[in-house]
């Protein structure tokens, strides 16, 4: 683990894997940190540099005051990928770092060869929306909003494991000023436009009982990108890289092997 000063901000940054591999590149959910992919790293094939980081706001990142912007985000993960010389990354984004992703691959396609958009969308939600999340957060803290969202990220089975603890702690160990600051920046963007733009190979993965972003909002967004793919995995919620890590992995590790991100086993 490390932390990257990137002049304005510095973020909490993890790598693993093999230093000198093709560079695979994780962005986090509102109100989760880089731990959220602990259960595919794993289950990844040897070959790559795995990159992880906590979004500002988020995690070991600073925290500076809100409200942020998408763009801000976007820089973030460009200056981050500067500073440890990245280029032609897979970038795996989910929610709203699956708007980084679009952000960051319209903006520096020498960044980013490949894009995996997770349970994310183009355009999330609607700002009035936003806006009661934003008040009730200001109002009670990132806790007002943990019970209905452990709701919408996850099965009615998972959420009667022993496991959901974990998760509607990390939510709620968010700074609130973080968290509604990246909540503006989701209110205020629109990719649709952009991201229709992009041509380069790109996967959308959704679950199929996400309540946050629907399966129909992931594969609409994903069909602007021309000769993309999506996948749908079952039984699973807003975050299938926890309720269902061994089907997200290999539906990743097949995409980096078709994509030619890392070589085909003999």
């Amino acid at each position: 683990m490390a932390r990257i000063d990137l002049g304005d901000i510095t973020l909490e940054v993890r790598e693993d894997g093999d230093t000198s591999g093709a560079p695979l590149v994780f962005a986090n959910s509102l109100g989760t940190d880089l731990r959220l992919w602990d259960k595919i790293v794993p289950r990844l094939p040897k070959g790559l540099r795995i990159i992880r980081y906590d979004m500002r706001g988020h995690g070991g990142s600073d925290c500076p005051p809100g409200p942020y912007s998408m763009g801000q985000l976007v820089r973030d993960a460009e200056m981050m990928l500067d500073h440890l010389s990245i280029r032609e990354c897979a970038f795996v984004g989910l929610s709203i770092g699956g708007m980084v992703a679009q952000g960051l691959a319209v903006k520096r396609l020498d960044q980013v060869r490949a894009l995996v958009l997770s349970n994310t969308a183009a355009k999330i939600g609607q700002p009035a929306m936003w806006q009661e999340r934003i008040a009730a957060a200001q109002a009670g803290g990132v806790e007002a909003l943990a019970d209905p969202t452990m709701e919408r990220w996850f099965t009615r089975v998972f959420r009667a494991s022993d496991e959901l603890p974990f998760w509607r702690a990390m939510m709620t160990s968010q700074r609130a000023e973080g968290f509604i600051g990246c909540m503006h920046a989701i209110s205020g963007t629109d990719f649709y436009t952009p991201t229709s733009g992009l041509r380069l190979p790109a996967l959308g993965i959704a679950g199929s009982d996400d309540g946050s972003t629907p399966p129909d909002l992931v594969r609409e967004t994903i069909d602007l990108i021309p000769g993309s793919e999506f996948h749908l995995i079952r039984r699973a919620g807003h975050l299938p890289c926890v309720d269902q890590p061994e089907e997200y992995a290999r539906v990743l590790t097949d995409f980096l092997h078709r994509t030619g991100h890392i070589a085909n086993s003999a």
